[in-house]
């Protein structure tokens, strides 16, 4: 790929050594002409008889899913079920699931290694995880529980199956949803082989494959042993991976409907036995879990992960966005013609001004309304609908290009310090330091919040003084690149690491398109 590439993007490296991986969360599929040929035969011919008998299939798992627990109560659903429901049900979701695959075009499920027994190992880990296909994995496991969306309950059929599944739910809405979470996987995972085991993606998204997305510690609380699981699609075509970036799930599953035969591997590792360190740090636990199984797959083990609805990336003691949402917010503004450096701000250093959508648009000079939506919704809004006029002033300073970073980083600096309580001076506290670094890294706030706290631990206040902000934003070696890298001022231009994305004239940078799924 050329430079600029977006499935050639790697984070930021600065130490010698070997190249970082490429982007995991873009897969891009390059047909050639026979390829396309063949693809539009098979797809009008066996794609529409496949999808259409496995959604029969998939149908027909209700009844079997409804009756394992049809009469139970809640009290009795917290034990794992038995007798005459867990012969016939099981037995009966099992066969039709692998049905449900076959149709599709799995018709090979080869298995290497030995899958350890609950009591070996309570908790089971997939990786990679590539697709919504890898569900296959669970047919080799015996259908083990699960962790799932509570909101998925809703969802016709898929409902039915997490019940049938007694799957361990988390909702995203409710905080304290993620603490019972952790207390049923270690009370399950510890139960002497009562429950079956427990499986997880620990990578928590889907990637391309290329490399394994850094490891989240819910399977790793209870510290006890796990089983690893590898998941190969060995087949001359990728046509399953479904990226953040990349085919849609109707073209995935088009395209491998499409293919004559697909293959899938599993294979299980040996038991890994934590040490005593690991089962008392979960995060430990999880980054050697990673590596083994990296090193098995031929693949690097990365820091790469989501947060919210974005991918980041961990450089030095910061996580930042592969793909700053400045970036795309350049893209509209100058779709619709606008030239940040016309625009007058007006932001007063220091002073929060709340602005509505209506404002926004006024003080822009923008017309269109869905130009003005699609803009005012890269900024954090309060419960009102409406945001600080601050982040506004930051961000079009930083996409003009007509301050060099010295400039930026003091016109920053002067947006969101506050004057001191007692002393001269202003300092940057940790709320104006995270919105600097969401503005223009595409930080999560937390992470940001996090590295003010340590900044501030090398100097008597709880603020950042200029300087301070400034060595950390312009000469650390580390993050002093990054900014560098992510901002590319146009009066001071500078080197672009292998495979970023493209600085613009006007010092903005050109972001590939979101996908919409």
């Amino acid at each position: 790929m050329s430079q600029g590439s977006p499935g050639d993007w790697a984070p930021l490296d600065p130490t010698p050594g070997p190249p970082a991986p490429p982007n995991p969360f873009v897969h891009e599929l390059h047909l050639s002409r026979l390829q396309r040929v063949k693809f539009c035969l098979l797809g009008a011919l066996l794609a529409p008889i496949r999808v259409l008998l496995a959604f029969i299939v998939l149908f027909l798992l209700w009844p079997f899913a409804w009756l394992q627990v049809a009469g139970l109560t809640e009290e009795q659903l917290q034990e794992p079920i038995t007798g005459w429901r867990k012969t016939v049900c099981h037995s009966g979701v099992l066969g039709l699931s692998r049905l449900l695959f076959f149709l599709l075009g799995f018709l090979r499920i080869r298995v290497r290694g030995e899958r350890a027994s609950r009591l070996q190992a309570p908790v089971l880990v997939a990786a990679p995880h590539s697709t919504f296909f890898d569900p296959i994995v669970l047919l080799p496991c015996d259908l083990p529980k699960v962790v799932s969306r509570a909101e998925n309950l809703s969802v016709p059929v898929i409902g039915a199956l997490l019940r049938f599944n007694q799957a361990i739910l988390v909702s995203r809405h409710d905080p304290a949803s993620r603490r019972r979470v952790v207390e049923e996987v270690r009370r399950r995972a510890t139960s002497g082989g009562k429950w079956p085991q427990v499986l997880f993606f620990p990578e928590g998204t889907c990637s391309n494959k290329k490399a394994l997305l850094k490891f989240k510690p819910g399977a790793f609380i209870a510290g006890v042993p796990v089983q690893p699981v590898l998941i190969r699609y060995p087949n001359s075509l990728d046509t399953t991976s479904w990226a953040w970036r990349g085919p849609g799930v109707l073209k995935v599953l088009w395209l491998t409907a499409s293919q004559p035969c697909s293959v899938v591997d599993v294979e299980f590792l040996p038991v890994y036995h934590p040490s005593p360190e690991e089962s008392r740090d979960p995060t430990l636990y999880a980054n050697n879990v990673q590596r083994v199984m990296a090193q098995a797959l031929g693949i690097p083990a990365t820091e790469c992960e989501f947060v919210g609805s974005l991918p980041v990336i961990v450089v030095g003691r910061l996580k930042v966005a592969l793909e700053p949402q400045l970036w795309e917010l350049g893209k509209v503004l100058r779709k619709a013609g606008l030239s940040p450096g016309r625009v007058d701000t007006g932001a007063e250093p220091g002073q929060s001004r709340m602005i509505s959508q209506e404002e926004f648009a006024r003080q822009l000079q923008l017309s269109d309304p869905q130009t003005v939506a699609g803009a005012f919704s890269y900024f954090q809004q309060d419960a009102k609908g409406l945001v600080d006029f601050r982040d506004v002033a930051l961000a079009l300073a930083a996409l003009d290009g007509g301050r060099n970073l010295e400039e930026l980083t003091r016109l920053a600096f002067e947006l969101f310090a506050e004057e001191q309580a007692e002393g001269p001076g202003r300092l940057l506290y940790k709320d104006g330091f995270s919105t600097i670094l969401h503005l223009l890294l595409g930080s999560p706030r937390p992470a940001a919040t996090t590295l003010h706290a340590e900044l501030c631990q090398e100097g008597p206040c709880q603020g950042l003084s200029l300087g301070q902000f400034q060595d950390f934003s312009l000469h650390d070696p580390l993050h002093g690149k990054l900014f560098s890298a992510y901002l590319r001022p146009s009066q001071k231009p500078h080197a672009s690491p292998p495979g970023s994305p493209p600085a613009l004239a006007n010092g903005s940078v050109q972001a590939p398109k979101q996908k919409g799924d």
